[in-house]
């Protein structure tokens, strides 16, 4: 019988978040996510298998503890048509907050040699198929007198612009405020 383990593991997932989403998956080493997480590397293996299964964990943690959280509104049953903007205008609370430091763990994965792997593509896809879905529901809430077809293409719209400034915001902050800017306006008043 091995020994028990002895660290929380969310709290070692969160810390290797932190590295994975700063450095990239490919630029962090075993000694920061040692360093970061306090646990030692065969501890690590032990827990997670490899750097690979504790990067899995992570997104998981991403997923559930802040993109979840933040599109939680876009999904309540009636959705308050204030919604969407508030949801945009988290979105770019977070980008300035971090400096334009951390983007999105998942668009910067998506943009990374890792991004062409199987599992992690089809998990990117997901959570921009979740994100234009969650903002078409709040563009119905704040608009519905518009056709569907209208409230489709304005979701298109609102999600290609989150996109392109999570994926922009580490090299060009500006750039990506005023995407997201332009996002806020098109939530507010529809065109």
């Amino acid at each position: 019988m091995g020994r028990p383990q002895e660290f929380d593991t969310a709290q070692a997932v969160r810390a290797a978040r932190r590295v994975f989403w700063e450095q990239g998956y490919a630029e962090a080493s075993m000694p920061d996510l040692e360093h970061a997480t306090g646990v030692g590397r065969s501890s690590i293996y032990h827990a997670f298998g490899s750097k690979r299964g504790l990067f899995d964990a992570a997104v998981a943690s991403y997923l559930d503890e802040v993109v979840r959280p933040r599109l939680r509104p876009l999904y309540d049953d009636p959705v308050d048509p204030d919604a969407v903007v508030t949801y945009l205008r988290a979105v770019q609370a977070a980008a300035r907050d971090t400096g334009g430091t951390h983007g999105c763990l998942l668009i910067n994965t998506a943009t990374s040699p890792l991004g062409a792997d199987a599992v992690v593509s089809q998990v990117v896809a997901e959570y921009r198929a979740t994100v234009q879905d969650g903002l078409r529901r709040g563009l119905q809430a704040r608009f519905p007198e518009r056709s569907s077809a209208a409230i489709e293409r304005l979701a298109e719209t609102c999600t290609a612009l989150v996109v392109a400034a999570f994926s922009t915001v580490r090299a060009d902050p500006k750039g990506a405020a005023r995407d997201l800017e332009l996002a806020i306006v098109l939530a507010e008043e529809g065109s």
